[in-house]
């Protein structure tokens, strides 16, 4: 099975598509700040979450949540505003804010890894949204000092179980 969380408007066919309101295609009504969701543990092969993460009140908890309804190994594709980029920081509903690394704190043996218990394996993780000419390794540090190389991050995060 497959989760489309928090779609809105945009309806993935062969999803469970998930919103807090009641629109053309949505499959389950439920408020993603009230835990837990309305699915047994290890349900989901993959969890679609596209520009939903940062409207969140408990980013920890709701990766808790996500943990538990994924199968091991399953799959979690998620798009979130990259934190230089304008559009991040001018939505007065947005509450957190991503680099390439916030995920870390999530994979055992990071730097960071005391912090949560949930634990998952960054399979993928980038910078999207524009053209960006400069070698991947070096993405962040120039985004952080010049300014708006890209709109938004992918990452593709395993379910370690």
């Amino acid at each position: 099975m497959k989760l489309n969380l928090g779609c809105g408007r945009a309806v993935k066919k062969g999803y469970v598509n998930l919103d807090f309101v009641k629109l053309p295609g949505v499959d389950v009504v439920h408020d993603l700040d009230s835990f837990p969701y309305p699915f047994k543990a290890n349900t989901f092969d993959e969890i679609y979450v596209d520009n939903v993460l940062e409207h969140l009140n408990d980013l920890v908890a709701v990766m808790a949540e996500l943990h538990r309804i994924s199968k091991k190994g399953a799959v979690i594709k998620i798009i979130v505003p990259y934190f230089h980029y304008h559009g991040a920081y001018q939505d007065p509903t947005h509450k957190h804010f991503f680099t390439l690394d916030t995920f870390d704190y999530f994979v055992k043996g990071s730097n960071y890894d005391y912090y949560v218990k949930t634990r998952f394996e960054i399979v993928k993780k980038e910078l999207t949204g524009k053209l960006v000419p400069f070698k991947k390794k070096c993405l962040n540090m120039i985004a952080m000092i010049f300014g708006e190389f890209a709109k938004s991050i992918y990452f593709e995060l395993r379910v370690v179980k």
